[in-house]
């Protein structure tokens, strides 16, 4: 590593490769109380983010600095992008997913699944074909804190697609305890879901005897979820995640980023101050890696490029 990069810790001498020898962890806007979703704009240059407990979703930029995007924002949480360039949101406190376009127009997708209310949608990507793939975790019906305390309609925590065409939601998984952070690999053959389980949620501690995990699912004619394997056990427990143009897994945790080979190596660690909860490649040749972490948002420059799916 660089001079005064000790908060990069590589496991597998390749990591150093992925970050310029100037490179700095950098604070580049704080006064969150839980920073997530962040979602990078290419066509405006613009970050946008999640501040779930404030309830509302911010903006930065190099050039506008940081400003307040939507207030209320129902405790948005994660965030993705469409083909067309419009914001896809999972919404706590609609217990929804909706979308916000580029002329500010706002749909909510999906609500339910088999006449059930969805319990609360926590993070979602959008494949190549244009389905919306989402993570529905009871994080925000389990206290008011990062929602509406509720009971679950459901019964369990399930991942979901939702068709391009006909928006019908259909569950692809139901054997995850809560899953959280998801992405596909480069070429869409495989979704990465982490299980926060061990987490119980905001002030709810720990429970060693739960996943902390990411598995890898084989996808299966681009509509259904197949066979699965554990890639990474976290102790500290995975959040969100992205995936490379080569392949590499990004995963959030609560010591920083973990940096793992898709067939399960750990190559390095991000270190970060604070407990830190996703994060997503940008800039203008999204090599520039955006991390939130409570009450921050950090950026650090890489010699790696995120996958783009839309």
């Amino acid at each position: 590593m660089g001079a005064g990069q000790d908060f990069l810790v590589g496991d597998d001498r390749r990591f150093a490769s992925f970050f310029p020898q100037s490179a700095i962890l950098e604070q580049i806007a704080t006064g969150f109380i839980w920073a997530e979703g962040p979602v990078w704009l290419d066509d405006i240059g613009e970050l946008r983010f999640s501040d779930i407990p404030n309830n509302r979703m911010m903006s930065w930029s190099q050039d506008k600095g940081l400003r307040v995007f939507r207030q209320p924002s129902q405790r948005t949480n994660g965030n993705t992008l469409d083909r067309t360039g419009a914001m896809i949101s999972c919404e706590h406190g609609g217990r929804c997913i909706s979308r916000t376009a580029s002329d500010g127009s706002y749909e909510v997708l999906a609500t339910h699944w088999n006449g059930r209310r969805l319990n609360s949608p926590n993070d979602v990507v959008v494949k190549g074909d244009g389905s919306i793939w989402f993570t529905d975790p009871p994080y925000g019906i389990i206290s008011d804190y990062e929602g509406i305390r509720a009971e679950s309609e459901i019964g369990s925590n399930n991942i979901y697609r939702i068709d391009p065409e006909t928006r019908r939601v259909d569950m692809v998984a139901n054997d995850f305890d809560r899953p959280n952070g998801l992405a596909f690999s480069p070429d869409e053959s495989v979704l990465y879901i982490a299980d926060s389980g061990r987490a119980r949620g905001h002030s709810f501690g720990f429970d060693d005897t739960r996943p902390h995990h990411v598995r890898a699912l084989d996808v299966i004619d681009g509509r259904k979820l197949g066979e699965s394997r554990v890639v990474a056990e976290i102790d500290m427990v995975p959040d969100g995640l992205r995936v490379d143009t080569e392949g590499l897994l990004w995963i959030s945790a609560e010591d920083g980023v973990h940096c793992y080979t898709p067939s399960g190596t750990r190559l390095g660690r991000i270190l970060v101050p604070e407990v830190v909860a996703n994060l997503t490649f940008g800039g203008p040749q999204r090599s520039r890696l955006f991390i939130s972490a409570t009450s921050s948002i950090y950026a650090l420059e890489t010699t790696r490029q995120g996958a783009r799916h839309p």
